[in-house]
């Protein structure tokens, strides 16, 4: 049988009210009442209900954790960095997967049954209406590794994608590659606008560029598999910057299967630095994206808001940097 409140407060000599206010965050409660609830508890091996505790407080302390890209294994590390973050500050994540939801109405209506206290939104693919949707319903939201604003809407986190473009474009030119494509993620992601943007925006201060484009259908490695193998049928480039780097692994192994050798006869370039990245067959040179700093950031300010709803939205922007492996030709080549 599970214990009581009730007993609690009969071994501790104390009320029913002073056991709940004890293990109510921010209640009034002396600390020498603290210490006999607490020891009495322990003695008991009770432990607070908090569905109860969220109908006292009118809290649930459960956050929307929201994304639609299951499918790439980026997620996994950050979901295992949100789910960890949030516990640790005594919060419930609550895994909300969107794919192939459209409607932000219904997104918001399904969070209010849960009642959650806030949301956050971890993509980069699904379109700023969401995040919107969930501020209007009064709804405190982050959207994570969302689009860059000068004046957001809504707080978010993440990194300048066009400049991310533009970086990979400064090391593919600075490499000799005069032949360059771009490989993007599906073509009305935000985060694919962006780095295409900057990508040709740099390239296009180079003289003597052969350059083309094209999109994969998703973030995945069957997409960036199905696509390089379409582009191997005809003329392709000497080198990619692939829109992400589980795009990138697929791409990789379709220039495996038909016959060619990275970084000699393409050279790829990817964006994240996953773990993926890093495992030995693998070796791709990318962008690495500060994913640890974007979630710790975005769960201190998921903390304020629940303090303060109305808390000014600002853009927490951080910066990228190249990973040296070994997927395009080097500088001591040249």
């Amino acid at each position: 049988m599970a214990i009581t409140l009730k007993e609690v407060a009969e071994l501790a000599g104390v009320s029913r009210s002073a056991v709940s206010r004890t293990f109510t965050d921010g209640a009034s409660v002396s600390e020498k009442m603290r210490r006999k609830v607490e020891k009495a508890a322990r003695d008991l091996g009770y432990s607070p209900n908090a569905l109860a505790s969220s109908l006292t407080t009118g809290r649930t302390k459960l956050i929307g954790l929201i994304s639609n890209n299951f499918h790439n294994p980026i997620f996994l590390e950050v979901f295992d960095l949100f789910t960890r973050g949030l516990q640790d500050r005594g919060l419930r994540p609550l895994l909300v997967n969107l794919t192939d939801e459209t409607d932000p109405q219904a997104s918001v209506r399904m969070l209010r049954q849960y009642s959650v206290d806030g949301a956050v939104v971890a993509s980069s693919t699904l379109p700023p209406g969401f995040s919107k949707a969930f501020r209007d319903a009064g709804v405190p939201v982050v959207h994570s590794f969302g689009r860059y604003s000068s004046a957001p809407q809504v707080h978010v986190v993440g990194i300048d994608n066009v400049e991310c473009g533009r970086m990979a474009a400064r090391t593919l030119v600075a490499r000799g590659y005069r032949k360059i494509a771009f490989l993007g993620g599906p073509e009305g992601a935000t985060s694919t606008q962006d780095r295409y943007s900057g990508f040709f925006s740099e390239l296009g201060a180079h003289r003597g560029l052969t350059t083309s484009y094209s999109f994969a259908d998703a973030y995945s490695f069957d997409a960036g598999r199905r696509e390089m193998l379409r582009l191997l049928k005809s003329d392709p480039a000497e080198a990619y910057f692939c829109g992400d780097d589980v795009l990138s692994i697929g791409v990789l192994s379709a220039i495996a299967d038909s016959g060619l050798s990275v970084p000699e006869d393409i050279g790829i370039i990817g964006l994240n630095d996953m773990e993926m990245a890093r495992w030995e067959n693998i070796n791709l040179t990318t962008i690495h994206q500060p994913i640890r700093q974007i979630v710790t950031s975005s769960i201190e300010l998921m903390v304020a808001m629940l303090d303060e709803p109305d808390r000014y939205p600002e853009a927490r922007i951080f910066p990228c940097s190249i990973v040296e492996r070994g997927t395009l030709r080097s500088l001591k080549q040249l």
